[in-house]
C-alpha cells in the first residue's frame, strides 16, 4: 500500500513540476504573442492587408495543427514512449531515423505542391479572395513567403516531442518566443520603410522557422537523439506510426479545423471580420496556450507511460487533475473575457489603424468565443486520455461531428441570422460544447471518467468565487467607458480591474477549500 501512494505522489509531483515548466514558457511566449498582435495591427489595423496576414499566416498554422501538433505529435509520442522503455538506443534510434526521413519527405513534396498551385489553395481557404484579382495576386504572394515555414516548425514540434518525452520541456516550451521576437521587429522597425509591409512580415515569419529549428539541434544532441533521416518503410515503428496518424490527422485538430471553417465564412463578410475575429481568437488563445495546450503537452507522454488497464486508477487521477485544473483557470477567463471584452480590446489594440469600430467588433465576437473557452480547454486534456491507449477513432468521429456541425451552425448564424462574424464565434463555441460532452461520456462509458457527486468543495468554490467576480466585473464595467479614456488611464484601470478580479477569486477560492490553493490537485 505504501508503494503505491508513493508511486502516485512522484506521479503527481513530476507531472506538475513539468507543467510549471510549460505554463512559464508559454506565458513567455504568449506575452510576446501580444507584443506581436499589438505590433502587426497598430501597422495594418483592420485592413484588408491585415486580413490577408492573418489568413494566409493560418493556412501554415493549420497544416501545422494536423501534422506536427495534432496529428504527429498524437502519433509519434506514444510509440515513441514505447521504444524508449524497451530501453534499446539502436531499435529507439532507427525509428527516430526513419520517422525524419518520412517526414522531410513528405513535407518536402507539401511544400511544393502549394508553391505551385498557391491559387488554389486561396480559393479553398479564403474563397472571398480568389474572385479579386489584386487580392488573390497579394494573397499568392505572400503565401508563397511564408508555407515553407510549415515544414520548419513541424521538424520543430518532431524535435519538441523528443525532448517532452525525455521529460526535457523548458526548450519547447520557450521556443515560440523566438517567432514572436522576429515578427514584432518586423513590424516595428522594418516594415513601415517599405510600401508593401504585409511582405516584410512575410518573410519575417520564414525567418523566425530557421531561428526555431535551429535551437532544437544542442538539445537533441545533449540527449543522444539528434536524429539522421533515412528511408525506411518498412521499420514496425513506422507500421504503427501510419496506422496511428490517418485518424489522427483530422482528430488532431478539431480546434484549428473548426478555425479553418470560420476564416472561409469570414472571407466571405465584409471586410475587416477575419480580422475581428482573428484578434479575439488570440486573446482566447492566451488562457488556451498558458494553460490548457500546456496541461496536454504534458498529460500525453506522461499517460502514454502507463498502463491504462493495471495502472487505471492513475490513469483517472491524472485526467481528473488535468480536467479540475483546467476549470480552475478556465472559469474566471470566461468570465472575464466576457465582462472585460471591450476593455482589454481597447487597451491592447486601440491605436493606429486599430479604430473603434474594430474595437466594438472584435469585443462581440470575443464574448461569443469566451462562452466556449472553457470546452475549447477541455477538449486539450480529454484527446489525450484517448490517443494514449492508441484509441485514434474515437476522437476522429467526435471531429467529424464538430466540423458537421460548426460548418453547419456558422452558415445558419453568420448569414441566414446575418450574425456575421459574431454568428461564426458562437457556431464555434457551441461545436466545442458538444464535442466535449460526447467525449465525456465515451470515457464514463469506458470507465476513464467517474462522476461521485456534483454537490462537492471543488465545485462550491467554482461557484462562488465565479460568483463574486461576475458582481464585482458587472458593476466595474458598468462605472467605466475605456474608449473615452486615454491609453495610460486605459492601462490604470485595467490593471486595477485585473488585480481585484485575481484577489476576489483566489481569495475566495482559498476560503472555501480552507487549505492552501497549490494543493488543489495533491
Amino acid at each position: 500500500m505504501k508503494k503505491i501512494i508513493s508511486n502516485k505522489e512522484v506521479n503527481s509531483s513530476g507531472l506538475f513540476k513539468n507543467l510549471k515548466k510549460v505554463v512559464s514558457g508559454t506565458a513567455v511566449s504568449r506575452f510576446f504573442g501580444l507584443i506581436r498582435d499589438i505590433s502587426t495591427t497598430n501597422l495594418l489595423g483592420a485592413s484588408l492587408f491585415h486580413d490577408i496576414f492573418v489568413i494566409c499566416l493560418r493556412i501554415p498554422n493549420l497544416f501545422r495543427s494536423f501534422f506536427a501538433e495534432g496529428a504527429f505529435n498524437q502519433a509519434f509520442v506514444p510509440i515513441y514512449s514505447d521504444y524508449e522503455k524497451l530501453k534499446n538506443s539502436n531499435e529507439t534510434n532507427d525509428f527516430l531515423n526513419a520517422i525524419y526521413g518520412t517526414l522531410l519527405i513528405f513535407l518536402f513534396v507539401f511544400t511544393a505542391l502549394v508553391l505551385i498551385f498557391t491559387p488554389f489553395f486561396i480559393f479553398l481557404f479564403a474563397p472571398g479572395f480568389y474572385f479579386q484579382p489584386e487580392t488573390l495576386g497579394i494573397s499568392s504572394q505572400v503565401l508563397r513567403i511564408m508555407f515553407p515555414y510549415l515544414a520548419l516548425i513541424s521538424l520543430v514540434t518532431f524535435a519538441g516531442g523528443i525532448q517532452n518525452t525525455h521529460q526535457k520541456f523548458s526548450v519547447p516550451a520557450y521556443t515560440p518566443v523566438i517567432f514572436n521576437l522576429c515578427l514584432i521587429i518586423a513590424a516595428v522597425f522594418i516594415a513601415p520603410k517599405h510600401n508593401m509591409p504585409i511582405y516584410t512580415l512575410a518573410w519575417g515569419v520564414l525567418l523566425a522557422g530557421v531561428l526555431q529549428l535551429l535551437i532544437q539541434i544542442a538539445p537533441l544532441k545533449d540527449i543522444n537523439r539528434l536524429p539522421v533521416p533515412k528511408l525506411n518503410f518498412k521499420n514496425e515503428g513506422v507500421k504503427r506510426f501510419f496506422k496511428i496518424i490517418l485518424p489522427s490527422i483530422l482528430a488532431g485538430g478539431i480546434i484549428q479545423i473548426n478555425l479553418l471553417i470560420d476564416t472561409i465564412f469570414a472571407s466571405l463578410l465584409m471586410t475587416g471580420s477575419p480580422t475581428w475575429l482573428y484578434v479575439s481568437d488570440r486573446l482566447i488563445q492566451f488562457p488556451m496556450g498558458i494553460f490548457a495546450i500546456a496541461i496536454g503537452t504534458v498529460l500525453l507522454p506522461a499517460l502514454s507511460k502507463l498502463d491504462a488497464n493495471k495502472e487505471k486508477v492513475i490513469f483517472i487521477n491524472s485526467v481528473k487533475k488535468g480536467q479540475k485544473f483546467v476549470l480552475f483557470i478556465a472559469i474566471p477567463s470566461l468570465i472575464g473575457l466576457m465582462f472585460c471584452a471591450e476593455d482589454l480590446i481597447s487597451t491592447i489594440f486601440y491605436r493606429g489603424a486599430f479604430t473603434e469600430l474594430d474595437v466594438i467588433k472584435s469585443s462581440y465576437s470575443l464574448i461569443a468565443f469566451s462562452f466556449g473557452l472553457p470546452f475549447f480547454m477541455l477538449m486539450k486534456v480529454l484527446t489525450p486520455a484517448f490517443f494514449a491507449r492508441k484509441d485514434t477513432k474515437t476522437p476522429l468521429y467526435v471531429a467529424i461531428v464538430s466540423l458537421v456541425l460548426n460548418a453547419s451552425l456558422n452558415y445558419l448564424l453568420a448569414f441566414t441570422f446575418d450574425l456575421g462574424h459574431i454568428g461564426i464565434a458562437i457556431g464555434s463555441s457551441i461545436a466545442a460544447l458538444i464535442s466535449v460532452i460526447i467525449l465525456e461520456l465515451i470515457l464514463y462509458r469506458d470507465g476513464f471518467f467517474k462522476v461521485k457527486s456534483i454537490f462537492n468543495r471543488f465545485n462550491l468554490m467554482l461557484l462562488a468565487a465565479g460568483s463574486a467576480l461576475i458582481i464585482f466585473l458587472y458593476f466595474f464595467t458598468s462605472w467605466t467607458n475605456f474608449l473615452a479614456l486615454n491609453q495610460m488611464e486605459r492601462l490604470f484601470f485595467l490593471f486595477i480591474e485585473v488585480i481585484i478580479s485575481i484577489a476576489i477569486y483566489f481569495s475566495i477560492s482559498r476560503l472555501i477549500l480552507m487549505r492552501p490553493l497549490k494543493e488543489i490537485f495533491d
